[in-house]
């Protein structure tokens, strides 16, 4: 080891899905949606002159925060956005969980919460999630340094309760409460009403799911104006210029077209029942997932196997060699024609 190495801050870094590159694949392992993003986000791109792109963008990034908080009920001092909400949630742990009393989250959960607690030192403890992956409410209700977990729940899908989440808020009003709501247009209920009554709730969300806008990388989170006044602060000491023009521009374009958002979230909701039905047809096992994906497993057939099968014939799922969920596939919801093909190919495999 080089003498510089011994204060390198050194970390287990998050493992992104697969970007795989072939003209026939059919891709469902990273939750993207299949379909394009609302009509005005393109004529928003179009209308985008080369000449503000020498310009900063507003380091208040007003557009977006203005439409968001139109759109959502709420004023302005209570939206902050971020770089997709990977880098709204990383600002939040960093903002806010600075004790040194652990953070609490499921122990099968979105990945990337264990590599941020480790990059900014914070200490944590995983909990258990029961037999049927559920998050576990009373398990939430000791004492800790703050608590983070996605509803739905991530990569299994289960959504916790409306009063369940807002129970976990009341047993911890003495610290931050995130709940991570990536998934939530596709059929859960969100936090964000419950906001006005705890100041001490973040919820964060996202346009890469339901707004076909993952390439964009637009996040956001709802709070009381005092929790989005320390993470602007944050944000400010880090990365004035965080969100980019067009970013912004597009962004704020895609939440005029309401009924073509609920047209295209429909579409996947549908998608995913009808695929519901044609695993449990061939035996498959999965819960009752409210987000763009199904966390399913085969009693008969090893989903490692499974995984390697069917990224042989260019269709792509997520695949966890984790304890608890090395014998799942998590699959992202496409167009009918693509889960078409997906049932297809299963039934052949498993000959049912």
């Amino acid at each position: 080891m080089k003498k510089w190495e011994e204060n390198v801050r050194r970390v287990v870094p998050y493992t992104p899905g697969e970007q795989p590159d072939f003209a026939d694949m059919i891709k469902l392992n990273t939750n993207e949606n299949p379909y394009p993003p609302a009509p005005g986000v393109e004529r928003a791109m179009r209308a985008m002159q080369s000449e503000p792109l020498r310009l900063y963008p507003a380091p208040g990034a007003d557009s977006l925060v203005e439409g968001l908080a139109n759109y959502y009920n709420l004023k302005k001092d209570q939206v902050f956005v971020g770089v997709g909400s990977d880098d709204v949630l990383a600002m939040a742990f960093l903002t806010f969980f600075n004790s040194d009393r652990p953070i609490l989250f499921p122990d099968i959960t979105y990945s990337f919460y264990d590599v941020w607690a480790d990059l900014f030192r914070i200490p944590y403890e995983c909990q258990p999630l029961n037999e049927r992956f559920e998050i576990t409410k009373e398990d939430y209700f000791k004492e800790n340094g703050g608590i983070v977990f996605p509803n739905p729940n991530a990569p299994t899908g289960e959504e916790l309760s409306l009063s369940a989440v807002e129970e976990i808020i009341a047993h911890n009003q003495d610290v931050v409460v995130i709940v991570d709501e990536a998934y939530v247009d596709f059929g859960a209920q969100t936090a964000v009403g419950l906001i006005e009554k705890y100041d001490n709730l973040l919820v964060v969300q996202t346009f890469s799911k339901s707004r076909s806008l993952a390439g964009l990388r637009i996040g956001y989170a709802f709070g009381s104006s005092r929790l989005i006044k320390y993470l602007n602060d944050a944000k400010y000491s880090f990365n004035s210029y965080t969100m980019n023009r067009p970013s912004l521009s597009m962004g704020a374009a895609a939440l005029e077209d309401e009924a073509y958002f609920r047209e295209t979230v429909d579409k996947i909701v549908a998608t995913r029942e009808r695929t519901k039905k044609e695993l449990a047809q061939m035996g498959f096992l999965f819960g009752d997932s409210k987000a763009n994906f199904l966390f399913a497993t085969h009693p008969d057939y090893p989903a490692k196997k499974l995984f390697e099968a069917l990224r042989e014939k260019h269709i792509f799922v997520r695949y966890f060699a984790k304890p608890r969920i090395d014998n799942y596939l998590r699959i992202t919801i496409g167009t009918d024609a693509q889960m078409d093909a997906l049932i297809e190919f299963l039934k052949e495999y498993t000959g049912k």
